[in-house]
């Protein structure tokens, strides 16, 4: 009986430790990455959850901790993002960013943007919460000038005193390159950003 009920368990736990040896640790995972790997994808990974060597941060979404002297360490940003939406084109910020600008705002939001061109909600990945919206164009890192547009297109979702920011924004306006700010304008502006900003440049 013994000799039976041991037998199948050996291969499973032989093909799991196989697995284990190829994961490497920061590396984001999808299911499908190891559909070619094993017979039994979903049994091997509930194994290597309750093992250690996986965390699940999602549906079909595994990350491998790297050990550091605090503990386990959170997968990075962008690679947590990358393996959700299996697309390199998308751009993480908080709108904590907007603070650079020196335009007086001083919110700090716990908050993480995802712009990209596939999905669009709020999904928790791991421990996180992050904000995906689906929008046609994003430059591939933040830059003042983005950043100015941006703000100017979310002014009524921020928590900060509207009128107050506008005239900052205003009189900032000559400090932004205006060629890169043209640029940001036609491929970032939204029809209110374009109308007021061109207002702003001809006055």
């Amino acid at each position: 009986m013994s000799k039976t009920s041991s037998s199948p368990a050996s291969p499973r736990r032989g093909a799991t430790a196989r697995l284990a040896d190829g994961l490497q640790p920061g590396q984001v995972y999808r299911r499908e990455d190891f559909a070619g790997l094993s017979n039994a994808v979903d049994r091997h990974l509930r194994e290597l959850v309750d093992m250690g060597k996986l965390q699940k941060l999602a549906q079909g979404l595994y990350h491998v901790p790297k050990q550091s002297a605090f503990g386990p360490l959170p997968p990075p940003d962008d690679q947590l993002v990358k393996g959700f939406l299996r697309d390199k084109e998308f751009l993480v910020f908080s709108p904590s960013s907007y603070n650079a600008l020196g335009l007086g705002t001083t919110q700090l939001y716990n908050q993480t943007l995802v712009y990209n061109h596939k999905r669009h909600g709020i999904f928790q990945l791991g421990n996180r919460q992050f904000d995906f919206r689906v929008k046609p164009r994003f430059p591939q890192k933040l830059t003042r000038e983005f950043l100015y547009v941006d703000l100017l297109n979310n002014l009524d979702a921020l928590a900060e005193d509207r009128d107050a920011v506008l005239g900052q924004a205003r009189i900032k306006l000559p400090s932004f390159d205006p060629n890169r700010l043209r640029e940001a304008i036609d491929s970032y502006a939204n029809m209110a950003t374009r109308k007021r900003l061109r207002e702003w440049m001809d006055a």
